[in-house]
């Protein structure tokens, strides 16, 4: 007889007490005892059955030939064992969970060490980034469509354009800008023309760097002569080339002139907004220095972003810093426009030149360096002197470069305390205007200090609690979730969409950690 004997009766109860396979896992055979590790192993050539054979043990006690896993001293004879128990699926990262996360893989996060308040917090961050991505989208466009019009627009000239009007909407130091019209998928764009002033084309600086909300973008570039019916001024108030009417009509050939496409439409300069807003600055002083905040917050971000392709601003002046109106207004304003100088404008850099060196270099003489600062615009210390006159220059206080090298750090021209951001915007303007290159702040520093003035921490934080970096984790996490719990009430009723303050507050809560806070508000609470 082929078949070996039937095995004791008090093996079998041992075996039987044992959870059942799987089907999948059955297989026929003859199991044999064996004094080991493993419960049952593959029995010898000679024990098995052939193929279709007959058996006697019935096959609910008949066990899979694949080796066991041996029993630990922490597994009984109850608990499944290894191979047969199925394999959890991996829980979902936070920035995949959604209201519609099947409950299954929210519970297996929830049983993490995080617990319900690591993942509601991570989900804060996750959402905090989404809603970033999508307000710059709305802000300077899908970066596939930008893409597809600068293919569209490779190789067109004026003929290909529609001049909108003949008279410069902006005029910059170093440039004109004029509306212009064109077709792009069955819809009129408008875009502007950049004309460079003589000597003051950066087209191979500026073609090279990449997309941010605070840099002049490029579209296309070509020459041509200037059409006929475009008026450039020679000087400020000044018309153009053109013959009047009483003179006798000399034709003469417009030159060949570069000219670059630009995707944003500026309206005025910085310089022009500071002219123009002295009477709102005396009437809404909070209203105007928070818009001085928000303005000067886009510059650093734009230098920030410049220093990190190794570029600099060629000539970091209000002339030379365009503003552009956001194109998308929240829905409560549309049909009720808000005056320019009541609304925050984009600050778009457009005057680059090639860095030779990353970092600013610790100059020998301290005089000099902070000499040289003021009066040379493209100097390497010339960024953060610039803006600190700027500061100054945004709140009406006169400090021209002839005055301000007059003056020790200690005796820099005094700012009007109009509101609350006023102290704040002082301590900013002391610490970069600083005659000792070391201890003056740098462009990252100075942005951080503007996010703070703009949403805090403010002081009284600190009135009542020693500051701490668990404190500051503490505000930062309550912030977020009530930023968005406000983003949320504001798209159920008629607010409207986020604009551009929605999303420099955004830009700040996603990056912002408890230990930047507290670097932060020393030096501006100190």
């Amino acid at each position: 007889d082929p078949l070996p004997p039937p095995l004791p009766k008090k093996q079998l109860r041992r075996a039987e007490s044992l959870p059942e396979p799987g089907p999948s896992h059955r297989c026929h055979g003859n199991p044999e005892p064996r004094a080991g590790s493993t419960l049952y192993s593959i029995p010898p050539s000679h024990l098995r059955h052939e193929e279709g054979a007959p058996s006697s043990i019935p096959p609910r006690d008949r066990p899979c030939w694949e080796p066991k896993k041996p029993l630990t001293k922490s597994q009984s004879l109850g608990e499944p064992l290894a191979p047969s128990s199925p394999q959890k699926a991996p829980a979902p990262s936070l920035k995949e969970l959604t209201f519609g996360t099947a409950d299954g893989e929210l519970g297996q996060l929830l049983e993490s060490p995080a617990g319900v308040c690591g993942v509601v917090l991570g989900c804060l961050e996750a959402s905090l980034a989404r809603l970033s991505a999508h307000i710059q989208e709305e802000l300077v466009g899908p970066e596939e469509r930008q893409q597809l019009l600068e293919a569209e627009l490779a190789g067109k000239r004026w003929a290909a354009l529609r001049v909108l009007d003949p008279q410069p909407c902006c005029q910059s130091r170093d440039a004109w800008y004029f509306r212009v019209g064109f077709t792009f998928e069955h819809r009129q764009l408008e875009l502007a023309a950049k004309v460079p002033k003589p000597c003051c084309s950066s087209l191979g600086v500026q073609s090279s760097l990449c997309t941010h909300c605070s840099i002049q973008r490029l579209l296309g570039r070509f020459s041509d002569r200037l059409p006929q019916e475009l008026v450039l001024p020679r000087n400020p108030g000044e018309q153009s080339q053109a013959p009047s009417r009483e003179e006798p009509a000399c034709p003469a050939t417009p030159p060949v002139l570069q000219v670059l496409i630009c995707a944003e439409v500026p309206h005025q300069t910085l310089a022009d907004f500071v002219r123009g807003s002295h009477a709102l600055h005396r009437t809404s002083p909070g209203h105007y220095e928070r818009l001085g905040c928000l303005l000067l917050l886009q510059l650093c971000l734009g230098l920030e972003h410049l220093r990190g392709q190794n570029v600099g601003q060629g000539d970091l002046c209000p002339e030379n810093l365009l503003l552009v109106q956001c194109p998308c207004p929240p829905q409560s304003q549309q049909g009720k426009k808000e005056p320019l100088g009541l609304s925050l404008p984009r600050l778009l850099i457009s005057s680059f030149f090639k860095a030779q060196e990353k970092h600013r270099p610790c100059s020998t003489s301290q005089e000099q360096d902070w000499t040289e600062g003021l009066a040379a615009p493209c100097s390497p210390a010339a960024d953060e002197l610039s803006v600190g006159r700027l500061i100054y220059q945004i709140l009406h206080v006169d400090v021209s470069p002839e005055k301000a090298l007059g003056f020790r750090s200690n005796r820099l021209p005094e700012i009007p305390s109009l509101s609350i951001y006023s102290a704040g915007l002082r301590r900013l303007a002391t610490l970069l205007l600083h005659r000792e290159p070391c201890r003056r702040v740098s462009i990252g520093q100075a942005r951080g200090i503007l996010q703070v003035l703009l949403w805090g921490p403010r002081q009284e934080l600190f009135a009542r609690s020693r500051k701490s970096l668990a404190l500051l984790r503490g505000w930062l996490e309550a912030k977020r979730a009530l930023l968005l719990l406000r983003f949320a009430e504001d798209s159920a009723g008629a607010r409207g969409s986020p604009g551009l303050e929605e999303w420099l507050c955004c830009q700040y809560f996603q990056e912002a950690t408890e230990h930047t806070l507290y670097q932060v508000t020393q030096a501006l609470y100190a």
